[in-house]
């Protein structure tokens, strides 16, 4: 076994193995020499035979409905690793890509294909956009940005292992978390790296990362030790970091805390929750602790109707009253459907499934209130909202626009 080996437990898991199984594999990883680190990723904790089979859809009164307004194919969409490439809408253009090296600019009024690039290598984290620019990275562990006009390559650069989560840029530096708990910024012009910062990973993690945030003097992160870190956007010199969660237990299993899910800036106030922690609210300039509860997830959450939003680790979908702890409503009529992080759009809280189905929640009192099937092969990528609009990109490739009515 390579001592610099990062094993990825799906790699190791069938169709037919039990979750029981994946755990105890899981933790005889864990106790093997020579591995820095095992990866469990959530896409692969249903099976065949499941320990926790997807709530059955049941008949709902259509109070809401999503029209189609226009469709494309990206490439292969998620391809076979369990990939969550979700798209970014940057000035009226969304831009995507796939895990074969599809790269594409939809303008969002019409559906138009502005251009349609493919880029070398499979990609695993994506898409970022922005001043310009357009940022995905490769499962051969590089950063490849592309000019936002065309399409063509600006540079591409290697980082020090594979990116699962988007890149981004202020103009300056472009950012990308990788998943040996590293942080590295590289010059937007050349690509060039001009700082890094790193942290200790624990011997179990969840697989993937929250893509950082880049404030006007600050790259905020959340890492696979439950913390989050502020550095300096210019040089990486460390300016705060706070715990998101404490690791508890006996078995690396029951240690494992990461802040996966996309963190939420809101004013001057940034939100972040953990697997098996807590879902807390920190100042973005000192990292003090404005509010907290505990919680377990590793989506990202919304804001609206006076209310955070989150997905559980189990599919369930609460309203929390912003700064408190009351609960506003819950719904457990997703368990265990592996659904997607919350989206608002007009009054209504959407989410995808792992059967395809998009699903709209009351903001009000969470009922399910309207629902579409979007995609047979499932949905991985969180949806993206504009306008009263819906962007879904299926896993097998089709992104599609709905217009809420």
């Amino acid at each position: 076994m390579s001592p610099s080996s990062t094993v990825s437990i799906q790699n190791f898991v069938t169709s037919g193995v039990r979750l029981l199984a994946l755990l105890a594999l899981a933790s005889a990883l864990t106790a093997c020499a020579g591995f820095s680190a095992a990866s469990l990723n959530p896409m692969t904790w249903f099976s065949d035979d499941e320990v926790n089979p997807p709530t059955p859809l049941v008949d709902i009164p259509v109070e809401a409905t999503l029209r189609r307004q226009w469709s494309v194919n990206i490439g292969n969409g998620q391809g076979d690793n369990y990939t969550e490439i979700t798209p970014s809408i940057d000035g009226g253009v969304i831009y995507a890509g796939s895990e074969n090296g599809t790269v594409a600019a939809i303008e969002i009024s019409t559906g138009n294909t502005l251009w349609r690039t493919r880029v070398e290598g499979v990609i695993t984290g994506g898409v970022g956009s922005g001043e310009g620019l357009v940022m995905i990275a490769t499962e051969s562990a590089e950063l490849v940005v592309l000019n936002q006009a065309d399409g063509t390559v600006k540079w591409r650069h290697a980082v020090s292992s594979e990116v699962l989560s988007a890149p981004q840029t202020n103009g300056d530096v472009v950012v990308a978390q990788t998943v040996d708990d590293k942080l590295v910024a590289l010059d937007v012009d050349d690509g060039e790296q001009r700082w890094i910062y790193e942290t200790t990973q624990p011997a179990l993690t969840l697989r993937g990362s929250s893509k950082p945030v880049i404030t006007a003097d600050a790259v905020i992160a959340g890492f696979s030790n439950g913390t989050l870190v502020a550095v300096s956007a210019e040089d990486g010199v460390y300016l705060w970091e706070e715990r998101v969660a404490v690791p508890e237990g006996e078995y690396d299993i029951d240690r494992v805390i990461d802040v996966d899910g996309d963190l939420l800036l809101d004013g001057g106030r940034i939100l972040a929750a953990s697997y098996q922690g807590n879902l807390m609210a920190f100042e973005v300039t000192t990292g003090r602790i404005v509010w907290g509860m505990e919680a377990s997830s590793y989506h990202g959450m919304e804001r609206g109707f006076g209310n955070i939003y989150y997905c559980d680790d189990k599919s369930q979908v609460f309203a929390i009253r912003d700064n408190s702890e009351d609960i506003v409503w819950d719904n457990s009529d997703l368990l265990n459907r592996q659904i997607t992080a919350p989206t608002a759009v007009g009054n209504y809280i959407a989410v995808a499934d792992s059967d395809g189905y998009v699903h709209l929640l009351s903001q009000i009192d969470g009922r399910i209130v309207g629902r579409i099937q979007h995609d047979n092969d499932g949905v991985r990528a969180n949806l993206l909202a504009d306008n009263g609009r819906l962007y879904v990109f299926g896993n097998s490739g089709r992104l599609t626009a709905y217009q809420l009515q």
